[in-house]
């Protein structure tokens, strides 16, 4: 069955760019868009397209502070370093028109937001964005304004009352958190690497939510090495479960593609049939849960030819309803463009080959088996404040 989609895209935001020698490279989203078009998921009944506008200096005070804006501006302009408000470091380069490019990203979350809160579409995706790192003050993580919480905040001054947001980059999505950590209107959840083992250091079970909002802030931090069907286990165990229980009027999610074993900075081991198997997930809960209400962004992933453009095509092709056979070949179109724009060999298939094997946390906790462990960390950290028996 067809859903309607509406993918909010426009060439300018291509204009988020740290320079040739930095790993969020912004050929991974034009390479994406090219292999959903060759293959036709923009052809789907119910899928349309929006061009965004740049989020108002108003929109980006929901999340950030004027000094800060005032900063990214002045950066953009003089391209001078401005090290208390961590521009001009090695992971966040300052670059000409940077609050431009910036908040375009930021408009284009909104602009999804808008599509789907107003009744226009079910869903809608901004691939470009998913930049959840940035915190209120400073930039953080590749991350100069901070997308997804701008577009939350955005949905909530429309009125809602209830938002999740479920994160499967496989870095914290920590500015997130952090703007909505004493909120009981927003659940946040995070699936990530350990913080003992990866960027940003934080995301511990044990950060569960303010004062106001114990239990709104999630977080499961998945030991290196896990792999499609232990991460998939983990998901089934935490996020299905809060979210069915919380019934968002509407769902938000982040889909960085680094959690890929062949991603550079990353230490987990999913594979493309995994990661397809995990936007299936999030698609089932937005339906079930969400009234059909589903907001998707891009995230993180920094194998920018072999991985990130044929998983966020899974993604928009699951968004959209038109769902692409894995043992498809990549059009060769497609492939010819992928050598003419990067000179890399591209990737000949629309899978890595695995059919992941999962078994319900339900059917028996393992203590000795890490990712159980960290799963059952956060069910007791959050699932009370829920009216959730972990043990069950």
């Amino acid at each position: 069955m067809g859903c309607s989609l509406r993918t909010v895209w426009d060439e300018r935001l291509s204009s988020y760019n740290f320079g040739p020698q930095h790993p969020l490279a912004p050929v991974r989203v034009e390479l994406t868009m090219e292999l959903s078009r060759e293959l036709g998921v923009f052809d789907a009944p119910g899928v349309s397209f929006a061009s965004p506008e740049p989020a108002s200096d108003e929109l980006l005070e929901l999340v950030h502070t004027p000094d800060y804006i005032a900063a990214v501006k002045r950066a953009g302009q003089t391209l001078q370093a401005d090290e208390p408000y961590c521009l001009g470091t090695p992971d966040n380069p300052v670059f000409p028109g940077m609050h431009e490019a910036s908040s375009l990203i930021a408009g284009a979350s909104v602009e999804a937001a808008r599509s789907v809160w107003q009744g226009e579409v079910q869903h809608a995706a901004g691939i470009a964005g998913g930049l959840h790192h940035a915190m209120p003050g400073h930039a953080w993580g590749f991350c100069v304004y901070n997308d997804p919480a701008v577009a939350i905040a955005w949905l909530l001054e429309q009125g809602a009352k209830r938002v999740a947001y479920v994160d499967v980059d496989v870095h914290h999505g920590d500015g997130v958190q952090t703007r909505f950590y004493d909120d009981p209107r927003v659940l946040t959840i995070s699936l990530h690497e350990s913080p003992l083992t990866l960027f940003p250091g934080t995301g511990n079970p044990n950060e569960t939510g303010g004062s106001a909002a114990e239990g709104y802030a999630v977080n499961v931090a998945l030991p290196a090495g896990t792999d499609d069907a232990r991460w998939l286990r983990a998901f089934e165990a935490t996020v299905e479960p809060l979210v069915r229980e919380f019934q968002p009027e509407i769902l938000v999610t982040q889909q960085g593609a680094d959690t890929h074993a062949l991603d550079p900075l990353a230490n987990l081991v999913l594979s493309l049939d995994g990661q397809r198997r995990a936007y299936a997930a999030l698609h089932r809960l937005a339906n079930t849960a969400a009234g059909g209400r589903w907001v998707l962004l891009g995230g993180g992933g920094y194998e920018l030819v072999q991985v990130v453009p044929r998983s966020w095509t899974h993604l928009l092709a699951e968004a959209a309803g038109a769902d692409i056979d894995p043992a498809s070949t990549t059009p060769d179109a497609w492939r010819r463009y992928v050598l003419e724009r990067t000179g890399e060999a591209p990737p000949l298939y629309m899978t890595d080959g695995r059919s992941p094997d999962v078994r319900a946390f339900e059917n028996g906790f393992d203590p000795e088996d890490p990712v159980d462990r960290a799963i059952q960390e956060t069910r007791k950290a959050v699932f009370p404040s829920h009216g959730i028996d972990p043990s069950l």
